[in-house]
């Protein structure tokens, strides 16, 4: 089925970062998934292609777009290479549009240059090894004291987190009353400040060339002027961007899917077992014809919540139900993909494997399918 939701702009940056993808990205996973991250010069890579200063304004040396069709268009192109950039998907999807909408205008200045050429890049730090998807139950705390705010406490599963330069940490500013989602703020740590310890970068199932970390804040002395929007008013402003995280989420679990289906359809085209090609059987045909349907449905969906958020009028309760049918229909894709490999899916070189291990944790991460199937349930006055 045609999609109609691009134009020649996006055609053009799909055809740049294609290209980018094959020769500086794809060739590279191995390596990059063997040391646990991916080299820093990265960022400066995808800079000059104009990946992330997308949304940056234009004074700031970005491109200074409002739409995310942009964003979908590079997230898209990554996931049909099967690779694994998750610290440029958070640094851009997930960062950078608390800075465009909370940042001061010193901030501005002080970061988004460094953002659009790649020399800073960022993260943000949520959970707590206590706390997963109760963001209200945070136990990191930021006391005031005189210019400063003085921050201790513990993070993990900080996507990004040893790569990063600015870390948007959500920490307790004052006492929560009747309402615990009250009294979080965001602080923007930066790299080198005493105190700032990165622990280990997690040994994971999947996504092996996103560098996951520990985040540990002993007595770090963080200046006011790093707070980032209002003080107490962290909640509403991480609720805000959810839809937009979920989506892109769902974008990357859509494409991958999409890269599992043809690589399949591509090996059993070749591979023979009892003297026929494996695409001459039956139930390959119909394996195939089914994953094959499901992707565009999936597609469907996200296409048109992809215009909903551009015009501002995408709930969080349908970005819930893009993000749980497209995940879950990655991980059922993925797997029937996988089983048509035979023993080779199970090889790591094959990369239907790595999208096999890389896939599982979109069930979990930006809200597991159960909180997703909470958030719909509520919108129904359930």
């Amino acid at each position: 089925m045609e999609r109609n939701i691009f134009d020649e702009q996006h055609d053009a940056v799909r055809a740049t970062v294609r290209q980018f993808m094959a020769k500086e990205v794809a060739p590279n996973m191995p390596e990059w998934e063997a040391a646990g991250m991916v080299p820093r010069e990265l960022f400066k890579k995808t800079a000059r292609i104009g990946i992330n200063g997308l949304q940056v304004p234009e004074a700031f040396g970005g491109s200074g777009v409002d739409s995310f069709l942009f964003n979908a268009v590079v997230f898209e192109e990554i996931g049909y290479a099967a690779a694994s950039l998750g610290g440029l998907q958070v640094h851009l999807n997930t960062v950078l549009p608390y800075f465009l909408e909370y940042a001061d205008d010193e901030q501005k200045s002080r970061w988004f240059p460094g953002f659009a050429d790649g020399d800073l890049i960022a993260s943000i730090a949520m959970t707590e090894p206590g706390t997963g998807s109760d963001l209200a139950g945070v136990t990191t705390t930021a006391v005031r004291e005189g210019d400063d705010y003085i921050l201790n406490g513990a993070k993990t599963f900080i996507t990004g987190g040893i790569n990063a330069d600015l870390v948007i940490v959500v920490a307790r500013t004052s006492r929560a009353g009747e309402n615990r989602r009250d009294g979080l703020s965001l602080l923007v740590v930066e790299s080198g400040m005493e105190g700032f310890v990165r622990g280990r970068n997690l040994e994971k199932l999947g996504l092996k060339s996103s560098d996951t970390a520990e985040l540990l804040f002993d007595q770090v002395r963080v200046p006011a002027r790093n707070m980032l929007g209002a003080e107490g008013g962290a909640f509403a402003m991480l609720t805000s961007n959810l839809a937009q995280e979920r989506l892109s989420i769902s974008i990357t679990a859509q494409a991958t899917a999409t890269a599992a289906l043809n690589l399949a359809i591509d090996y059993v085209r070749e591979r023979k077992v009892f003297g026929r090609r494996v695409a001459d059987f039956q139930n390959t045909k119909f394996v195939l014809a089914d994953c094959a349907t499901e992707l565009e449905a999936a597609q469907a969906l996200i296409d048109r919540a992809v215009v909903a958020l551009d015009a501002g009028t995408l709930t969080p309760a349908d970005a819930a139900k893009v993000k749980l049918f497209a995940t879950e229909t990655q991980a059922r894709v993925i797997d029937r993909c996988l089983q048509l490999h035979g023993g080779y899916g199970y090889m790591r070189e094959y990369p239907i494997s790595r999208l096999y291990a890389d896939a599982r944790v979109t069930r979990i991460f930006g809200g597991t399918s159960e909180v997703m199937k909470s958030v719909i349930s509520k919108s129904l006055a359930l």
